[in-house]
Parts: structure tokens; sequence; C-alpha cells
């Protein structure tokens, strides 16, 4: 079965920096692209990142450039975002996904995690 799982969010003041964590398991995780998402209030899930299958390549949304910093860990099959300089509008839940495929994209999104709460207060 499987399975992935969210951890690291909570409530940061503008401009300060969180580490999202997510592991996965029930499958051979080095197998697939993995990225992150997230859906504000109101708001409907949009991409953040993307990273292919042995984390030489990443994709970023616009807006997430130069902020977050995608990365994974095969051997522990864990996925990292590392977010920094936080800002109010980048709060919502944020999920990650299995790709179907070994590269970067923003779709073809097979399995999800329950998500994570981010709060930026201002």
């Amino acid at each position: 079965q499987v399975q992935l799982v969210e951890s690291g969010g909570g409530l940061v003041q503008a401009g300060g920096s969180l580490r999202l964590s997510c592991a996965g398991s029930g499958w051979t995780y080095r197998r697939n692209a993995m990225g992150w998402f997230r859906q504000a209030p109101g708001k409907e899930r949009e991409f953040v990142a993307s990273i292919g299958w042995s984390g030489g390549t990443t994709s970023y949304a616009n807006s997430m450039k130069g902020r977050f910093t995608i990365s994974r860990d095969n051997a522990r099959s864990t996925m990292y975002l590392q977010m920094n300089s936080l800002k109010p509008e980048d709060t919502a839940v944020y999920y990650c996904a299995a790709r179907r495929y070994m590269f970067v994209g923003t779709d073809a999104y097979d399995y999800w995690g329950q998500g994570t709460q981010v709060t930026v207060a201002s």
C-alpha cells in the first residue's frame, strides 16, 4: 500500500523558514518523480515544485523560485521542501505527491499525502 506522510508544517512569522518532509512507503520510491503542491482556503490546488527520480532535476513554480528548495533522499525514501523568506500568501495546506513518471512535471501525480498546514503570520 502506497503511503505518503508529510510533516514539518506549523506557524511561522513572515520572513521565517520551515522545512517540510514527506516520507514514502509501499513502493520503490526511487523510481518516481515527486512533487509538492499547496492549496490555500478558497483557492485551487497549485503546483509548488517537482524533483526527478534521482534528485538531479528540479522544477519550481515561478513564485517559489529562489525561496523554496526541493530535495530528496532516496535512501530514506523522503523528500523535503525548504521554504525561506515566507510570506503570508504562502499560507496553505502543503501536499506531497508521487508522479507516474520518473521525470519532473506538473501533472500525472497518482499518490498523495494527507497534507500539512503552513501558516505565515504577518
